[in-house]
């Protein structure tokens, strides 16, 4: 009998980080400087490890190579998505990050990294740096250069609820006092821009990727629109922020007893606020606020009960 996978998360301490996984989801950080839950994840820095069942014990990515069915036999050699939450207690770098053609040629065979962001909550008034207004590559770096970082950075106002698709080759950076759901590539290859001239706890300024950097950015700056289409089902509505080719991602408002039914696609679920149960051949799964977990290919009918809003995706 088929059973979700209830994943356990890793945590990574960073520059930027701060307490805001542990003070909203409860969950045990390593560090008061924690700037990311990696929730469900096959990379190689960071696998989540499966809860329950009879794959208790064992990383996702293993499961991945062993039992190959429970994805739908897709043949890809990595598990292709990485659901983190982010707490950006401050600004984190400005970084852009290369798609799949480049990451194979100089990052050993890495994935490209598109992500997309769902901010949960941030401060009044927050921002983010979303593009650049170089309109060309000679611009580009002539103002990387001169450190015309005011010229060059586009920021945008943000709010909670808002959805952000990050394409390979955009200038990007999370903002200080925001805390954001992200779906992405499996990929752990950033290249920094400019990082505000930080030291680290020895004192150094962290490694920029200049040369790289330049090489991915895309230029002009292209403008990513999400227009949300919105399902109402019973007791549910279902919000379609992106479909592309890496990955589609939904957010899930349930409100009582909602039905749902998956046979041919694997889920990648995330409960962000809220809790519930999960029903499914019988059995009663507890899902509260800070749970990760995939609905296995074949999976078939399955309710959800309670007062809880999920961040859902699949390829």
């Amino acid at each position: 009998m088929l059973q979700p996978l209830f994943l356990k998360p890793v945590f990574k301490a960073r520059i930027w980080g701060g307490t805001a996984l542990q003070n909203e989801f409860g969950y045990d950080i390593p560090t008061r400087n924690t700037g990311e839950c990696w929730a469900i994840s096959a990379h190689p820095n960071g696998p989540s490890i499966i809860e329950n069942g009879p794959f208790a014990g064992m990383t996702l990515d293993k499961l991945w190579r062993e039992h190959p069915e429970l994805f739908g036999n897709s043949g890809e050699e990595v598990f292709p998505l990485l659901t983190k939450i982010l707490d950006a207690n401050m600004d984190l770098s400005v970084q852009v990050h290369p798609d799949d053609s480049y990451a194979m040629v100089n990052e050993s065979g890495e994935l490209g990294k598109t992500e997309c962001w769902y901010i949960i909550d941030c401060k009044e008034d927050a921002d983010m740096i979303f593009g650049h207004n170089a309109g060309s590559k000679e611009e580009l770096v002539e103002q990387i250069n001169e450190g015309k970082w005011n010229e060059l950075l586009r920021r945008v106002k943000i709010k909670p609820g808002d959805f952000f698709y990050v394409p390979s080759g955009t200038i990007h950076a999370l903002c200080e006092g925001t805390l954001v759901l992200e779906t992405q590539q499996s990929s752990d290859t950033t290249y920094r821009v400019y990082d505000y001239d930080r030291r680290d706890a020895e004192g150094n300024l962290r490694d920029l990727h200049l040369e790289k950097a330049i090489e991915v950015t895309t230029v002009p700056h292209k403008d990513t629109v999400s227009i949300p289409a919105i399902q109402q089902l019973e007791n549910a509505r279902i919000t379609t922020f992106v479909k592309s080719e890496f990955f589609s991602v939904y957010k899930w408002d349930v409100s009582g007893k909602s039905t749902f039914s998956f046979n041919d696609q694997y889920l990648l679920l995330s409960v962000i606020k809220g809790e519930g149960s999960l029903f499914h051949d019988g059995e009663h799964y507890e899902m509260k606020k800070g749970t990760h977990l995939i609905i296995p290919v074949g999976f078939g009918e399955f309710e959800v009960d309670g007062d809880c809003e999920l961040i859902v995706s699949h390829t």
